[in-house]
């Protein structure tokens, strides 16, 4: 019977073949592709990994000293890894599939976190049936069909050395971290690309701190050609700015030291301040203007190379707004969805097929002109085994979508508009411009002029870097000055001086952190977004329009790590441990020698963490002294950053608002803060309705205005306060604005629809307005002074931003199995269903107008699947089982007062 059995299970799986990739959508996508002769599951990225918390140890090691850390650094560095919970019904799910299945093919991502994801479902499921590694950089038909006919084994270069990038990556931070838990603070953390990143944006800041401004001027003039017939106006006006008097060149931004703000050494011009500027002036003001030189240059542009990782996270940045792990994760969407290549790559490289499709789109959207004669080929550097696909990132497929034909919409629309116009304009003829400077004189000074002229726009036409509309910028561009030859008379329209100061570096953003970590080596591109994520996550960073600014505490742990662990935040060292780690992918080095010479030995991690254990005096761990402030301590406490200072002989300290940059503090500030401390602020004035003092205070979170005694709060009494708006400096607070602050929220008026208030406020994310449970924010434009009734009910007509709050755009009803409600509603990555507290994203092509209730549903249990339905069930059940309690219950009662009744 048995043997039957068995016969008939193997009949029944005759030809069927199991594909495992890491996402639903993947799946999703890749089953159109197939036959039905393929399952194709998804494993919900890793399925093992190094333990997160002590209860994921075997209790079989637990004891072990090694357990904690989760590898076993005195055996051959062995992993611990371990099958989180939340993965053991995706593994029985897959383990039955393969029970159907007479092949198996692992269609993990090409990286080598792909091919390690690959390897763990290898050792977890220990297939019977022939295994295939199936890969491929796209998810078209094309591209799916091909790697079916191409497989490969599991390349156990490219595991170990993630393995080995995991395991060090565990020993540092599980070595580090407790460290600075006992010297700093608990919870914090250390990382062997974290901390490398934290100590660049902390040292952009201390320079920032040394950074001494200075002061120059300059003269700037408005011209205008005259008719030489007529000496009448050409009505075509430019400027020009003032570069030498009296033979000696004046002095502008680029003769100052970028990081001291002061003059460079051994330049031999003048700088001239506001009283000499207009002296010159008053000279020149009256002389003739004539044209003493005229030269034209022209200029060819070459386009860009198509996108990689990391210059796709930047210019996404830059344009988009996107941070780096949101680039990421849209892009992981586009590529799922078969609309993109693999978003994980170091390579410029185009294939033949790419370049033939960028080349007809061209011709079809531009036209001849802006097709080369030879199509473009970018091969230029790339890291030795760095992560990458075949190519770099694209439009997939032979034939590239035009962006208005996707079909998408919000951040997916944009990042593949983007994607696109910069594949479009690696293909494109050269830009070509014309370069026009001219040198003017008047008296004693000489001034000079530049114009750009675009002659033939080429790539600019499809892609300007750094702007997103490409026509738009190619308007901007243009610098046009008039037709002008030597001796050429000018008409002075005016002269006025021009005030400068020199600014301190600017502070990084995402995308210029990226750069500096690419160009230093650092880390690699698939790891630039979790490792920004990470910082600003642990509270090191914080986020100021697009600047990283560090916070206090970041200070005091770079000041450490660099102090005892310089090695561990050293640029040189972490760039050659990347090199390593692509040494063992590449099979050039031995993954466990590599991880003992860096873990063991007397100058090992292990050995120098134990010495600088002892030598860490913690009070001066939690300290930092400030470039310029000397008189001052500040320090990291339990409830944040706060400053010490000597007054009367006695240590006095204050609170740091967490808003605080470091470079921005001033001794003023400081004084002004410890006043407050000690003296208690001073009252802006009275309210006029409670007779009680109004103040202006710091607290953790920022300035804010109190209603109230400072100490009101601690004898019992209910006290006002309201958060100053964003941009308004305590310095600027006068008594009218704290009482309109502490009037928050204020009623503006009453919504002709409703009858209902609308109201206007201050809250936790800066102004809003609100009107029956609903909130929007004010734009930037205008501020919670400015607002009134008709600018908030403009807000409210307008659909609201934010993922699941707007109303939805269909309504499907109650899905009849799982019995939730189902809603489509659209958000930053597309239109998506909502299934209770459950989104399921649209499959490729799907549109709005195409979604049905039938369709709806069917997706609803793509998703929820049966574990959801007998979850609906059992619920059934206990519902059913509660009522027939009741029902038994209120049975027993009725019998109950029936026998008291007859007794009676």
């Amino acid at each position: 019977m048995k043997k039957a059995s068995s016969q008939a299970r193997e009949n029944s799986r005759s030809g069927t073949k199991l594909v495992i990739v890491e996402s639903p959508t993947k799946a999703k996508t890749i089953r159109k592709f197939l036959g039905s002769n393929y399952i194709v599951e998804s494993c919900m990225g890793h399925v093992r990994d190094l333990p997160k918390s002590a209860k994921e140890i075997p209790e079989k090691v637990k004891k072990e000293k090694w357990a904690q850390l989760g590898v076993n650094v005195d055996k051959h560095f062995e992993p611990l890894y371990c099958i989180p919970k939340d993965k053991l019904k995706i593994i029985k799910n897959l383990k039955d599939k393969l029970l159907e299945a007479d092949e198996l093919y692992l269609a993990t991502d090409e990286d080598r976190e792909g091919e390690s994801i690959s390897w763990h479902l290898l050792e977890v499921l220990k297939p019977s049936v022939p295994t295939k590694r199936m890969v491929f950089h796209e998810i078209t038909k094309e591209a799916i069909q091909k790697s079916l006919t191409e497989t490969r084994e599991i390349d156990y270069n490219l595991v170990r050395a993630q393995e080995a990038r995991r395991v060090l990556d565990r020993l540092v931070g599980y070595t580090i971290s407790p460290l600075l838990w006992k010297k700093v603070a608990f919870g914090l953390s250390a990382g062997r690309v974290q901390s490398v990143a934290l100590t660049l944006i902390v040292d952009r800041e201390k320079e920032r701190i040394r950074f001494k401004k200075s002061a120059y001027f300059g003269v700037l003039a408005e011209l205008e050609k005259l008719d030489e017939k007529s000496s009448e106006k050409s009505g075509l006006t430019f400027d020009a700015k003032i570069s030498t008097y009296k033979n000696k060149r004046i002095a502008t931004g680029k003769d100052f030291d970028g990081l001291t703000g002061q003059l460079l050494a051994g330049k031999d011009l003048t700088v001239i301040d506001e009283s000499s500027a207009k002296n010159i002036l008053n000279e020149i003001k009256n002389k003739n203007w004539r044209v003493t030189e005229v030269e034209e240059k022209p200029v060819n542009r070459k386009p860009y190379a198509p996108f990689i990782t990391s210059t796709l996270q930047q210019e996404s940045n830059r344009k988009l707004g996107l941070s780096s792990r949101e680039t990421m994760q849209v892009a992981q969407k586009l590529y799922e969805q078969g609309f993109i290549t693999y978003m994980r790559t170091d390579s410029i490289n185009l294939s033949t097929e790419a370049i033939k499709a960028a080349r007809e789109s061209i011709l079809k959207k531009y036209g001849k002109d802006y097709l080369p004669m030879v199509p473009r080929n970018y091969e230029g550097k790339k890291a030795k085994g760095a992560q990458e696909a075949h190519e770099a990132i694209r439009p997939a497929g032979i034939s590239f979508q035009d962006p208005d034909d996707t079909g998408l919409t919000s951040t997916q629309f944009k990042l593949y508009d983007l994607i696109w116009k910069r594949t479009m304009a690696s293909q494109m003829t050269d830009a070509k411009q014309k370069q026009v400077s001219l040198k003017i004189s008047a008296g004693d000074a000489l001034f000079s002029a530049s114009g750009t002229t675009i002659e033939f726009a080429g790539f600019l036409r499809a892609y300007v870097e750094g702007s997103d509309d490409p026509e738009a910028d190619l308007e901007s561009r243009d610098v046009k000055l008039p037709k002008l030859q030597v001796n050429d008379q000018l008409k002075l329209h005016y002269v006025a001086p021009t005030s400068h100061e020199t600014k301190p570096p600017a502070r990084f953003t995402e995308a210029s952190l990226v750069q500096i970590m690419e160009k230093e080596g650092i880390g690699r591109p698939s790891t630039y977004a979790s490792v920004i994520s990470t910082i600003m996550d642990r509270g090191y960073v914080r986020k100021n329009a697009n600047a990283l600014i560090p916070t206090f505490t970041a200070m005091v742990v770079s000041k450490l790590l660099s102090q005892h662990l310089t090695q561990y935040v050293d640029l040189g060292f972490t760039s050659q441990m990347e090199l390593s780690l692509d040494n063992i992918a590449e099979g050039e080095l031995n993954w466990e020698m590599y991880l003992k010479s860096i873990y063991h030995g007397p100058n090992g991690l292990r050995a120098n963490v134990e010495v600088q254990h002892d030598k860490i005096n913690p009070e001066e761990a939690r300290s930092i002294k400030l470039e310029g402030l000397d008189q001052y301590e500040f320090h990291v406490g339990r409830y944040g950053a706060y400053v010490k200072s000597k007054r009367d002989g006695s240590d006095v300290s204050a609170s740091i608002p967490d808003i605080e940059a470091p470079a921005d503090i001033t001794s003023e500030h400081v004084e002004k803060l410890i006043d407050q401390k000690l003296k208690g602020a001073d009252s802006l004035g009275l309210d006029p309705i409670t007779g009680k003092k109004i103040y202006i205070l710091n607290g953790r979170y920022g300035p804010y205005v109190q209603l109230g005694e400072i100490d009101a709060e601690s004898k019992g009494e209910k006290i006002k306060r309201g958060s100053l708006p964003p941009g308004v400096e305590p310095r600027a607070v006068d008594i009218k604005m704290a009482l309109e602050i502490l009037s928050m929220p204020k009623t503006l008026g009453i919504h002709p629809s409703t009858e209902k208030e609308v109201k206007v406020g201050i809250g936790r994310f800066g102004p809003f307005v609100l009107h029956e449970g609903d909130y929007r924010s004010v734009p930037k434009t205008e501020t919670v002074f400015t607002m009134d009734l008709k600018k908030a009910l403009d807000l409210f007509s307008q659909p609201k931003k934010g993922r699941g709050k707007a109303p939805p755009l269909k309504e499907f009803g109650l899905h009849p199995s799982h019995e939730v409600m189902v809603s489509l509603f659209n958000g930053p990555y597309g239109p998506y269903l909502k299934a209770a507290k459950v989104n399921i994203g649209l499959p490729e092509g799907t549109t709005v107008e195409q979604l049905t209730p039938e369709v709806a549903f069917m997706l609803v249990n793509e998703k929820l699947g049966v574990a959801s339905v007998n979850k609906a069930s059992k619920t059934n059940k206990v519902s059913k089982l509660k009522k027939a309690s009741k029902l038994k219950k209120a049975s027993k009662l009725k019998k109950a007062s029936k026998l008291k009744k007859a007794k009676k």
